[in-house]
């Protein structure tokens, strides 16, 4: 999905969230942003114009997140299978995606987050890896909520690419196997640094994971809500939050 622009979209639902007593806030969210294409579709548009409700929707939701106090949110943008989607749609993205990594550096210099960019960006044209590096230079001195955007990612492949890595850093003498446990894996990831998303939202009722942060996951409570992104609103997230506050993290305990 196209991920910035310049947002007159908010939601028409207040959030109640931080009037909440007791809620336990995630210190980590993800958000597989998933339903822009049919959300045009049932409106009988392109899906570009799906994508661009998608950015607006993005952009009320990463700011709220910041509000209430979460210190990390990762969004799924664009997969390492969405180079799969009809040529014109992908062009269309990679469009977007320069028109508002262009905005995206002024829109947000006022905002308190750190954007960082997670995925091969290599895959990308020279001109929007600058422009990704533009906006994550502008926002390393600030000390607010993380913004990890995913582009070009895949779990998989992140987990490919860290295995060739500790193994080359083996053969370097960097490292030893012995060394090699779940810590030393979790540092070799994109989120290196970072702790676990303790929750991950899937808008639009597909109960997959797509390929998202799954090393990461492997105890993050999931959040499923039918209701597609374009039309994803703060009291949706806050609806989730609450969820997520009620359940019962054991991590394989009793």
């Amino acid at each position: 999905m196209a991920i910035f622009g310049k947002n007159k979209k908010e939601s028409s639902a207040p959030s109640q969230l931080p009037a909440d007593e007791g809620l336990i806030l995630p210190v980590h969210v993800g958000i597989i942003m998933d339903g822009n294409g049919r959300w045009a579709k049932k409106r009988g548009l392109p899906r570009k114009a799906g994508h661009r409700e998608g950015a607006k929707t993005f952009r009320t939701i990463t700011r709220y997140c910041s509000e209430i106090g979460i210190k990390y949110l990762t969004v799924y943008a664009f997969s390492t299978e969405n180079w799969k989607r009809p040529e014109d749609e992908v062009g269309a993205l990679m469009g977007l995606f320069k028109s508002y990594l262009k905005e995206a550096i002024e829109d947000f210099k006022d905002d308190d987050i750190i954007v960082r960019f997670i995925g091969d960006k290599s895959g990308f044209s020279p001109e929007l890896q600058e422009l990704m590096a533009e906006n994550e230079e502008s926002s390393a001195h600030r000390d607010g909520m993380v913004l990890n955007i995913a582009m070009n990612y895949g779990s998989r492949d992140e987990i490919v690419r860290a295995v060739k890595n500790i193994s080359a850093d083996v053969k370097l003498g960097k490292i030893s196997v012995e060394d090699i446990g779940e810590q030393l894996v979790s540092d070799y990831l994109y989120t290196a640094g970072q702790p676990d998303p303790d929750l991950i939202i899937r808008p639009s009722g597909e109960y997959r994971i797509s390929n998202f942060m799954l090393w990461q996951s492997a105890y993050t409570e999931f959040v499923i809500m039918n209701k597609l992104w374009p039309d994803f609103q703060k009291s949706d997230l806050d609806e989730a939050v609450r969820i997520y506050s009620q359940r019962n993290r054991r991590y394989g305990g009793v």
